[in-house]
């Protein structure tokens, strides 16, 4: 959920009034950054601006619907109530496109869902905040579920408005807001290839593994590897660097699948595998590095095909902090929602996917990330940007929580604190169903002074310190409704995902 009160990207000062049901279903998708499709969305109203958002995917099911409307609204009135206070009301939209449903089709799509619709306005209800609106968008237009008038929602819906030419759409324009397609248009670029090169990266990742695995056993060092990881990836973003430029997503991803060949893919996806090597590479997170890394690991994400499929899980996490860094937070929650799919154990993924939903400014761990390489530089003799290597545990866990204290003599003192905390049992109090995280989860991070899981990163317990530090997070906090950007999985209450046997450890 996101905590904003105007739409994405626009500060304060940027303020238009939205008077009508026609105007709510023209800004939805300035509020989220992208056109849903298949959704719930919820957004909460506190005088009269936009506050909190959920949204979910609608369940295909309706014996589903019961359920996942009074997990929404709780969901979403309770976090409003954390940060800004109970809100005075609620506007719901139901969003699906026809697709073959015959004559009338988006009067189909109203009737199925008018149902779903009623029953997110008695879960609403039943918390004492009104659904002031519900509105159900088809097919470029809309219609209310709440307006009985013929004369102003007649039953073949009205049209959305499209073109750019409302004030919305230029107050938009002038704030630097650009919508994309659908969230499919964002998964699509980080989703597995499904092309005829798809057998070529499966030999070619098996032909890599064969290679690194006698090398580890004839006693190369991790730190070679790591090098070696490392310098091939700076190869191939100095590489995408000096491309011509390419504005259409579509002819950019296949640029950059064109520049990175199937042995050097296979040996970047397998050396990010090592936590300490993932954790080095995400110090690619700003300025001109950062656009080429984001690049690399959409291609990476993309070339995790076939029983590779897991391994994404690395490139994907990745990604989802250097679009969250660089302010995407569309593209980042899809990678990071994309992350746990793969992996739902995923301890790096699921740390930063916490912190996108308590609202963390990624800006305290930039600023430790900086203090580090400049403190490394210093102690080479010279700059050397060329080296990789994520910031100090305390680091981070010391600036996230003087972001959030009046006492500045405390920053010295949180410096000294050990990156090992103890895991909260009340913290996971609010998880919801068909989370895949267990009890071995609550293992990675141990008492202080006790001995700490290998497994799981620096990067992955400073994140986790620095959640802890804020006293906003909730452990196995990798599945639940998504805030605005993301879509959460379709997945009927009070089951559980059923994934691969586990091949590796956590990440």
């Amino acid at each position: 959920m996101t905590n904003h009160s105007e739409p994405v990207g626009l500060t304060g000062e940027a303020k238009i009034t939205l008077s009508t049901a026609g105007e709510l279903a023209e800004a939805l998708p300035y509020l989220l950054g992208f056109r849903p499709d298949d959704s719930i969305v919820l957004v909460a109203l506190h005088k009269g601006r936009f506050g909190g958002r959920v949204r979910l995917g609608i369940p295909d099911r309706p014996e589903d619907w019961p359920s996942v409307a009074q997990q929404l609204a709780c969901c979403l009135i309770g976090e409003c109530e954390r940060r800004d206070g109970r809100p005075d009301s609620v506007v719901a939209f139901l969003c699906q496109d026809t697709a073959g449903l015959g004559t009338d089709p988006g009067q189909l799509v109203v009737e199925r869902l008018r149902p779903l619709a009623q029953l997110l306005r008695t879960a609403c209800g039943s918390l004492d905040v009104p659904v002031t609106e519900a509105l159900c968008l088809s097919d470029g237009r809309y219609w209310s579920y709440c307006c009985p008038r013929p004369a102003c929602c007649p039953p073949e819906g009205n049209v959305i408005v499209t073109g750019g030419t409302s004030v919305m759409a230029a107050t938009a324009a002038y704030a630097g807001i650009h919508v994309r397609a659908s969230a499919q248009e964002v998964r699509g670029r980080l989703a597995p290839l499904r092309t005829a090169l798809v057998a070529e990266q499966a030999r070619a990742l098996d032909a890599a593994a064969m290679d690194l695995v006698p090398r580890i056993f004839a006693g190369v060092s991790r730190e070679e590897v790591e090098a070696e990881t490392l310098d091939l990836a700076r190869r191939v973003m100095r590489r995408y660097s000096d491309a011509p430029r390419e504005d259409a997503a579509l002819e950019a991803d296949l640029r950059d699948d064109e520049l990175l060949a199937h042995d050097e893919a296979a040996t970047l996806i397998l050396g990010l595998q090592d936590r300490d090597t993932r954790d080095r590479a995400a110090e690619w997170m700003e300025g001109p590095e950062a656009s080429c890394a984001l690049r690399l690991w959409r291609a990476l994400a993309r070339r995790c095909v076939g029983p590779y499929a897991e391994h994404a899980a690395a490139p994907l996490s990745l990604a989802g902090w250097v679009a969250w860094s660089l302010g995407d937070t569309v593209e980042a929650d899809q990678a990071l929602e994309m992350a746990l799919t793969v992996d739902p154990r995923y301890v790096f993924a699921r740390l930063l996917n916490a912190a996108r939903a308590d609202g963390i400014d990624p800006e305290p761990v930039r600023r430790s990330l900086r203090g580090k390489r400049a403190g490394r530089d210093a102690e080479l003799g010279g700059p050397d940007a060329e080296r990789l290597q994520l910031a100090d545990v305390r680091g981070v866990a010391g600036v996230a929580r003087a972001e959030n204290t009046a006492a500045t003599g405390e920053v010295d003192e949180l410096r000294g604190v050990a990156p090992e905390e103890t895991d909260d049992p009340g913290a996971a109090g609010h998880a919801t169903e068909g989370e895949a995280a267990t009890e071995q989860d609550r293992a990675h991070v141990s008492a202080p002074g006790g001995p700490v899981d290998p497994g799981v990163s620096r990067a992955a317990r400073g994140l986790e310190a620095a959640l802890r530090r804020r006293g906003e997070y909730r452990h196995r906090a990798g599945t639940r409704p998504a805030r605005a950007g993301t879509r959460a999985p379709r997945r009927p209450a009070g089951t559980r995902r059923v994934g691969r046997p586990r091949t590796r450890g956590d990440g």
